[in-house]
């Protein structure tokens, strides 16, 4: 398979100083053409690192040494011991760690300022994984309980703050993940109508106009529920779309 038709590399990006993040970010993107990737989520400690690899599906993992908490070679070791752990490439700024990085099994050792061709170099040896079988259910956690809830049963999910909330008819669930990581995983079930709000695609009965004194805006109505969304200016498209369907 030609890079041009392969899945898009998922990677972590684990280091504790958000510039550093960035970089890495700004040079993925360089690389988009020649190495399509996608970041699935990013962690500023090795604890936080290592709980990314358990739930992100992700091919690799862009790890930083010097972190708080544990060190990033200690949660290299903890992600080996995980039953499908994603390849590690150590970014850092210091070259002391090599030979245990290799000891560890790491694909690369990286050493910071990263130069853009040896970030290509390393990450064009990570083989791409078969695509994460699609979920029907989303995991929420609430006051010491874990709650299964089925898709279809989630009339929209809206970004509040760090977390997102799904809204069924009986209530409201908070999820820890980012509403672009879903609207890439859900956008067969989920249309995007604001910066902040993915609306069910099976829940969605249409759209209404509504005049104010900017000349008005597009809301978005779901069945049999009273709550009407805004649209964003961006999203208009989605009205178009949908009366065209």
């Amino acid at each position: 398979m030609s890079q041009a038709t392969q899945q898009p590399l998922r990677i972590i990006l684990a280091d504790d100083e958000a510039p550093a993040r960035a970089r890495l970010k700004a040079q993925l993107a360089d690389l988009a053409e020649a190495l399509p990737s996608t970041v699935v989520a990013e962690a500023s400690t090795g604890e936080a690192a290592l709980a990314k690899c358990v739930g992100a599906a992700a091919d690799v993992i862009l790890l930083d040494i010097q972190m708080p908490g544990i060190s990033g070679l200690e949660a290299a070791q903890h992600i080996a011991a995980l039953p499908d752990p994603p390849a590690v490439i150590f970014v850092t700024a210091y070259d002391a760690h090599a030979l245990r990085a290799f000891d560890l099994r790491a694909v690369d050792y990286l050493l910071k300022p990263v130069r853009l061709n040896r970030l290509h170099e390393a990450l064009s040896r990570i083989p791409r994984r078969p695509p994460p079988a699609r979920r029907s259910h989303f995991i929420a956690q609430d006051r010491g309980r874990v709650w299964r809830i089925p898709v279809p049963e989630v009339l929209y999910l809206r970004a509040e703050q760090r977390y997102v909330t799904a809204r069924t008819r009986e209530r409201e669930f908070l999820l820890d993940e980012s509403l672009a990581r879903l609207e890439e995983e859900f956008a067969h079930s989920f249309v995007r109508i604001h910066r902040n709000c993915l609306a069910s695609r099976l829940h969605l009965q249409g759209f209404r106009r509504i005049q104010d004194a900017e000349g008005g805006h597009w809301v978005c109505m779901l069945r049999d529920w009273p709550e009407q969304l805004p649209v964003s200016r961006r999203q208009t498209h989605v009205v178009k779309s949908f009366s065209r369907a």
